[in-house]
């Protein structure tokens, strides 16, 4: 049943992809994200979906009479740079079999980025990414959060088998970053009730993430209900809402998970801890020898054995940083540090040109919450290897399609006011360049 499920409603989308390009780059983000076909148990867990939407929305683009031009802002052009890059390490990778596997699945990502950054433009449409990225990813929240309480937190949350969230790590992290989306998307609800449902989501995501067990999850909790709490309009009613949430939901959490937590000041009693340092200094032995890195795939025994402090325990990188280090070297490191203060500094000029002007309410709110989610992503992906988990790159494609909208309103003379930055030549309703 779940498997013609998924499969009706993608085909019952495709007319609608092939209308409007970008249609298409929002039934991408649902598959990629969401992977519902994960879901069923038949023919759907190995139906080609994701390649169906992808090649019906090239199908639109091609055929489209929109203005689906590529964004030249300092995200895209970094991330560009970033790409580029990975184009110049794979032929040089330490192990060339696994890398041109990889190498193939993390350009599909970038591609269809890609093309989410040239269709995504209207108001509408990025308020659509948010709710599919919601959605995909809530569902799992609201799963998980049910099944912590069901179990009393005696049992781990897990992610679908087979994605970049499968992990209980990597599941946490998601859920952290899907909750300042849901704040987001609660206040423009027109019912309480749809308010207290979105609220009462966000609890069970929050819950779930603690039922991961993940020690990095709870950092990036933590670090992101902060920043929320610090962007907060209402700093009294949220800090309530957090005294009334927060401890009632750990001291759930049985004395196993405490125990589990406590390590997090005790990391040289943790051999997983331990490991993770090993493949990091790794990384950085790697990256000083070899100027491009080791490629993708190369967290192998000989790689280790020639660069670890401890040949024998082996690791992933365990780091989106020391992965984009390992990986692609510093230069790579230095391309993806980039991305994320370029998505940075543009969300934070949003705020700062929408503050005072209601029209653009929603694009200040918006930009800071992506911002809170990335808060979450920095301090938790420190820990986990999503150097290419894509909905990073779907939130930077938002962050771009904003800035345009918020240039676009408050028109040219009044955007180089505000943020001191000039439009593109010959583009006059392009987004100002970040300074």
């Amino acid at each position: 049943m779940r498997d013609l499920l998924v499969t009706l409603l993608v085909f019952a989308a495709l007319p609608y992809v092939l209308k409007r390009p970008v249609y298409g780059g929002l039934m991408w983000v649902w598959i990629s994200v969401m992977n519902p076909h994960t879901q069923g148990w038949g023919f759907a867990t190995t139906f080609p979906f994701a390649y169906i939407i992808a090649i019906a929305t090239l199908i639109s683009l091609a055929k489209s009479r929109e203005r689906n031009r590529f964004p030249l802002t300092p995200i895209s052009l970094a991330l560009l740079a970033f790409v580029f890059w990975m184009n110049l390490t794979t032929p040089f990778a330490m192990f060339s079999n696994g890398a041109w596997n990889q190498y193939t699945k993390v350009m599909k990502i970038m591609g269809m980025t890609f093309v989410l950054m040239m269709v995504l433009r209207e108001r509408a449409d990025i308020g659509r990414l948010i709710w599919v990225l919601v959605i995909s990813l809530g569902f799992y929240g609201v799963k998980g959060g049910l099944f912590t309480i069901r179990s009393g937190g005696n049992d781990r949350v897990w992610g679908p088998v087979g994605t970049f969230i499968g992990d209980n790590n990597a599941l946490a992290l998601a859920l952290i970053m899907t909750i300042p989306l849901m704040y987001y998307l609660m206040h423009d609800l027109p019912r309480r009730w749809m308010r207290h449902a979105m609220l009462a989501a966000m609890a069970l995501s929050g819950l779930a993430a603690l039922g991961s067990y993940s020690r990095g999850g709870l950092l990036a909790i933590v670090a992101m209900l902060g920043f929320m709490w610090v962007k907060s309009r209402h700093k009294l009613s949220g800090a309530v809402l957090l005294v009334l949430l927060v401890p009632p939901a750990l001291l759930f959490m049985p004395e196993q998970w405490g125990a589990r937590m406590d390590t997090i000041g005790d990391y040289q009693a943790d051999s997983s801890a331990m490991g993770r340092l090993n493949a990091w200094h790794m990384a950085y032995n790697l990256a000083k020898d070899r100027f491009m890195g080791g490629g993708y795939a190369c967290y192998e025994p000989l790689t280790f054995a020639l660069y670890a402090p401890n040949p024998t325990d082996v690791h992933a990188a365990h780091s989106i940083y020391f992965q984009a280090l390992a990986e692609h070297g510093f230069v790579g490191l230095g391309f993806y540090l980039l991305l994320g203060w370029f998505t940075w500094r543009s969300a934070a000029v949003i705020v700062r040109r929408c503050r005072g002007c209601a029209e653009l309410d929603w694009a200040a709110r918006l930009a800071a919450m992506i911002q809170a989610s990335l808060i979450g992503f920095a301090v938790g992906g420190a820990f986990l290897s999503l150097l290419y988990w894509d909905v990073p790159y779907y939130l930077m494609a938002a962050v771009i399609a904003m800035r345009a909208q918020v240039a676009l309103q408050l028109g040219p003379e009044r955007g180089r006011a505000r943020s001191g930055a000039t439009t593109l030549p010959g583009r006059p309703n392009a987004p100002a360049a970040t300074r």
